[in-house]
């Protein structure tokens, strides 16, 4: 396999210490100008990512906003989600379930909030980042936490609110298996007496589905080579 190699000027800004919005003007000109369209760019993003240990406030929203867009705009199924793209996302920004940045889990939260539907193996992975920095303090959330609590925070609360949001309507929050069990995982490790009022008011508008979600197949679409590449899924 050829080594991958970042192409001007992309090249360029990774050999730099601080990564500046003037470089994210050029990115955009030049390395990408109609976006993150391909497996490859998204390599490139995350090579860039991790190569500058400085970098402005506008590479975060740079970052989140190119890669989600390609993750639910540009793969299929387009303006959602599947169990494939899924995978895709846990073996690009995960390692053995722990995803690797707050900025990393910035960007799936994001993709979850514009796509039409996501499984809820991904809504279970970014909630288990909530036990992680719990019972473990490590992962992209315990970087992002603001106290070390072993309990739950009114911090958490939003964020496993902002996870649920898209599911919770009439006082109801309906999951599946992987969350419930998640969520499951975090009661045992905390002290209701200790955790955050509204935790409890979370974990009472909590219900298991009655059916686990149905099973999706894309071997019956045609698609064209580009999109293959841009898919960048097995």
């Amino acid at each position: 396999m050829s080594e991958f190699r970042l192409a001007f000027p992309a090249c360029v800004v990774a050999g730099k210490h601080r990564l500046t919005a003037e470089d994210i003007v050029l990115l955009r000109k030049h390395a990408f100008p109609e976006g993150i369209r391909t497996s490859q760019d998204v390599v490139a993003m995350l090579a860039l990512n991790n190569s500058c240990p400085e970098k402005c406030t506008e590479w975060n929203a740079f970052f989140v906003e190119q890669i989600a867009g390609f993750i639910v705009h540009y793969t299929y199924p387009q303006g959602s989600l599947d169990e494939i793209n899924v995978a895709w996302i846990m073996r690009m920004f995960t390692t053995d379930g722990i995803v690797n940045s707050a900025l990393e889990l910035e960007l799936i939260l994001h993709v979850m909030e514009i796509s039409a539907d996501v499984p809820g193996e991904l809504r279970a992975l970014a909630l288990d980042q909530l036990r992680l920095a719990i019972t473990d303090g490590i992962g992209g959330y315990k970087l992002s936490r603001a106290v070390e609590h072993k309990n739950i925070t009114r911090q958490d609360v939003d964020f496993a609110m902002r996870i649920f949001r898209s599911i919770a309507a009439d006082g109801v929050i309906a999951v599946s298996p992987p969350e419930y069990g998640v969520l499951h995982q975090i009661e045992q490790a905390t002290l209701p007496g200790a955790n955050h009022p509204h935790w409890a008011g979370i974990m009472a508008a909590v219900t298991l589905r009655d059916r686990s979600e149905p099973p999706r197949s894309r071997w019956l679409r045609i698609i064209d080579e580009e999109s293959v590449a841009g898919a960048a899924v097995a």
